[in-house]
């Protein structure tokens, strides 16, 4: 082990920190336009099924409101893939090849240097 080893591991983890970050940002993103717009559309649906509940009238309410329910699936599959993927780095740990591809992501933004969007916050920590 080098004795650069300890800073490109904290290096990687604020890399990967920061991507989990930007993708939560993205979902919330999602929701607040998408999410909130398909919501709306589906509102007078949403009053009846509130009133009388079944699967059918969900089903009639997706399949006669073809891109509502295309924006509610995107956004529930985009959180969903989130959620998952954070649940495996949990209980598994980062895949070895998921660490490599970090590391030389890291490598790269060292190698360019302050011109990189991502140094300060990768690289130079204060």
């Amino acid at each position: 082990m080098s004795k650069d080893e300890p800073i490109l591991q904290a290096q990687v983890q604020r890399l990967y920190r920061l991507n989990i970050y930007c993708t939560w940002l993205i979902a919330v993103f999602l929701w607040i336009s998408i999410g909130s717009l398909s919501i709306w559309s589906l509102r007078k649906e949403i009053s009846l099924l509130v009133d009388h509940f079944t699967w059918v009238s969900v089903y009639y309410a997706l399949a006669y409101n073809k891109l509502p329910a295309f924006g509610l699936g995107l956004c529930l599959g985009i959180t969903t893939a989130i959620l998952v993927l954070q649940s495996r780095h949990v209980l598994w740990g980062i895949s070895p090849e998921e660490q490599k591809k970090l590391e030389q992501k890291v490598r790269q933004i060292n190698h360019q240097g302050p011109t990189h969007f991502l140094w300060k916050w990768i690289i130079q920590k204060n």
